[in-house]
């Protein structure tokens, strides 16, 4: 029996932020209804993203719309606030809070009051100074970037097609992919595959003529599957003829060329950027303790460390993990620990309004899985690896089975099995992302700039 009234704010609606409110709706069932507890969640967007399936979205392989979940659905005990949280202060237990409505209004941003605080906004992408990023460079953090990018490739192909001028040919054909990691190979893995196949619809352009670029700062590529594995992938994508530069770094993409630290120049109207990703910048406005990486400071019971009545949890928080050999070594910000995070975190928060004891957070990595294409995959699971098919099958097992809701499984499913039976759409609807474009020029206006003249659709 909860003692009072408490009022539950949790900030972000991603992994962390909708499996909590989640587990805190099942928990909190009876003090739900009799008004003993109020669930508050703030997020910029109506719906959680489910980020592994981002490439295969990109490909067309997944419907955009059941790669994300809608959080009015699934939380329908809490109150769902669209807006952001631009500031903490924990010492007075409030929340600034700006929504769609504060601009409409011209007044301040709110403050929202709470008794437990849940810390998860996540992270946002870590941007280099690099000369030219910020107005040439695409994203893939948002089913917005990946559909975007989708849109964009196909684009280029339109481009190259219909030129007569070499340089603006060879330019679009070329796609630079900055960052190793699971999101740079498994975006460049899907598209190369996807745009390969929509290349047969093509009467001049040949899947040879396509320049596929992946640039790595360090010596290998997804360490998360292991050494072996990371050089069985760079031999995998070199066989598709995709150069993946070791070592090597972007110096500058101004002017559309793509600069690298080994002096090679790449005229290109592509820089997909994915080199890793920083805490987010909320995390800075609070007065709660922050790591020298600017992650929260949580305890093995995700409690944030030394401070009563706040925790934290996936990639905004630093986690110890405790099944580690290695004294001081904090949980991975993957998924797969977000997930379980999520779970623990709410049980916690049920206990300490109830007064009991609280859970220790302890999971061992069970691996790895990464998708390189359609029937192509790298995965390393409790110690055994697979290649090929075997590992893309396994990464489409495990990600099904993580998916939130039967709805969404059950739609990703189909989607999947009606792909083995038809073609490959190779569509590409750019005009999604300026649609008053045409009518602004039928008004007789000037219309918005189309997908190949902005930052938002091209690069």
């Amino acid at each position: 029996m909860v003692k009072e009234r408490a009022r539950i704010l949790v900030v972000g609606g991603g992994y962390v932020g909708m499996y909590t409110a989640l587990r805190l709706q099942r928990r909190l069932k009876g003090e739900l209804r009799r008004g003993e507890v109020d669930i508050t969640v703030v997020t910029p967007d109506p719906y959680m993203t489910y980020q592994p399936f981002l490439p295969e979205a990109a490909a067309g392989a997944i419907s955009p719309r059941h790669v994300v979940v809608p959080l009015r659905r699934v939380l329908h005990r809490c109150h769902v606030v669209i807006g952001e949280v631009t500031a903490v202060d924990h010492a007075t237990r409030t929340a600034t809070v700006t929504t769609l409505a504060t601009a409409e209004e011209g007044g301040a941003a709110e403050l929202l009051g709470y008794d437990e605080l849940v810390l998860a906004p996540g992270s946002v992408s870590r941007v280099l100074p690099v000369p030219g990023l910020a107005e040439y460079g695409i994203g893939f953090k948002t089913v917005e970037e990946a559909i975007g990018l989708r849109n964009h490739v196909i684009e280029q192909m339109d481009i190259a097609s219909s030129t007569r001028d070499p340089a603006v040919r060879d330019a679009a054909l070329t796609f630079v992919f900055v960052g190793g990691g699971y999101a740079g190979v498994e975006a460049l893995g899907e598209l190369e595959d996807m745009a390969r196949y929509t290349a047969r619809y093509y009467h001049n352009v040949r899947p040879e003529d396509m320049k596929w670029i992946l640039v790595e700062a360090s010596d290998r590529i997804l360490p998360e599957v292991g050494t072996e594995l990371g050089r069985y992938t760079v031999t995998q994508l070199r066989r598709r003829n995709i150069q993946v530069l070791l070592e090597t770094r972007l110096d500058s993409c101004a002017d559309r060329v793509a600069v690298l630290s080994d002096g090679q120049r790449f005229p290109t109207r592509t820089v997909v950027w994915t080199a890793g990703v920083r805490p987010h910048p909320l995390l800075a406005a609070t007065d709660l303790p922050l790591t020298a990486h600017g992650r929260l400071r949580c305890t093995a019971r995700l409690a944030v460390d030394g401070v009563e009545h706040a925790w934290g949890a996936g990639d905004a928080a630093a986690v110890p993990d405790v099944t580690a050999a290695e004294p001081g070594t904090e949980t991975a910000p993957t998924a797969q620990h977000a997930l379980r995070q999520a779970e623990v975190l709410g049980d916690n928060i049920v206990h300490a309004l109830r007064g009991e004891p609280l859970e220790t957070y302890a999971h061992k990595y069970g691996g790895s899985v990464a998708a390189l294409g359609l029937h192509k995959g790298v995965a390393q699971i409790y110690g055994r690896r697979l290649k090929g098919y075997p590992a893309w099958f396994m990464h489409r097992v495990y990600h099904l089975s993580r998916v939130p809701t039967f709805n969404r499984k059950a739609r990703v499913l189909a989607e999947w099995t009606l792909a083995g039976l038809f073609k490959r759409e190779i569509v590409s609807l750019g005009s999604l992302e300026h649609p008053r474009a045409e009518f602004e020029l039928a008004a007789g206006g000037k219309p918005s700039p189309g997908p190949s003249d902005g930052p938002k659709g091209s690069s």
